[in-house]
């Protein structure tokens, strides 16, 4: 299959019709679970077909290390390209990792104002148009409602869109009538899309509880592929 057809098939076509045609730039989208349930995996993915589409992403960790988040794109690219029978597989995939970039930061000691200030100097300074940011692993227990309002006026100033992974812990955690999360309830003002990952027998299943104007949750009709962590159709 050539990059245009699998960029077309992709399951992730479905997630973006599911919220309206995407999350769209100068937005936040937050992808909730408890903790081992594949956020990354997902945010990968994300990223991967982004990255597929000749657009340019920055990876944000916040893990001591980031050599675990290199693994994860090589494994979901491997996994693309080997379930679709991507052709030039090898070249597509040095071409796309030109267009991104991973930076990491700690939680502890480091305020909003200077990751947006890095996040700037890359794009600004560094010549590195970006078009997507993935936060991994940001700690909401630690963040204020400023702290997302920030990120979203710049999201917005750049033109950009911007994913979240949230731990909701390893217990089972709370959530309201509407199905989102206790925890994230807080920062909703600031969040265009909010999809809860759940397990469901064995698989992960996709809901969106806040989907733009909508908070009302719904099944996306997609689940999260227990062998190859890959985004997928439910069959």
């Amino acid at each position: 299959m050539i990059k245009s057809e699998l960029i077309k098939r992709s399951p992730l076509r479905i997630f973006e019709k599911s919220i309206h045609g995407g999350l769209g730039a100068g937005n936040i989208g937050v992808l909730a679970s408890r903790k081992g349930v594949g956020k990354t995996a997902c945010l990968v993915h994300i990223a991967t077909d982004q990255l597929l589409r000749d657009k340019h992403v920055i990876h944000v960790s916040f893990s001591a290390k980031v050599d675990h988040i290199i693994s994860w794109y090589e494994d979901i690219y491997r996994e693309i390209a080997k379930k679709r029978e991507l052709e030039a597989a090898v070249d597509i995939h040095d071409e796309i990792i030109k267009n991104r970039v991973i930076m990491n930061f700690n939680h502890d000691g480091i305020e909003t104002g200077q990751i947006l200030k890095s996040l700037n100097a890359m794009i600004c300074d560094g010549n590195f148009a970006a078009d997507t940011i993935i936060f991994d692993g940001y700690d909401f227990e630690q963040a204020e409602i400023a702290d997302l309002e920030e990120i979203r006026q710049f999201a917005e100033e750049c033109g950009l869109e911007v994913w979240f992974s949230a731990s909701l812990g390893e217990a089972d955690p709370e959530f309201d009538e509407q199905g989102i999360p206790d925890l994230i309830r807080p920062f909703l003002d600031a969040i265009a899309v909010l999809i809860t990952l759940r397990f469901v027998g064995d698989h992960v299943h996709f809901q969106a509880v806040k989907d733009h104007d909508e908070e009302k949750p719904k099944d996306m009709h997609l689940m999260l592929d227990p062998k190859t962590l890959l985004v997928a159709e439910e069959s």
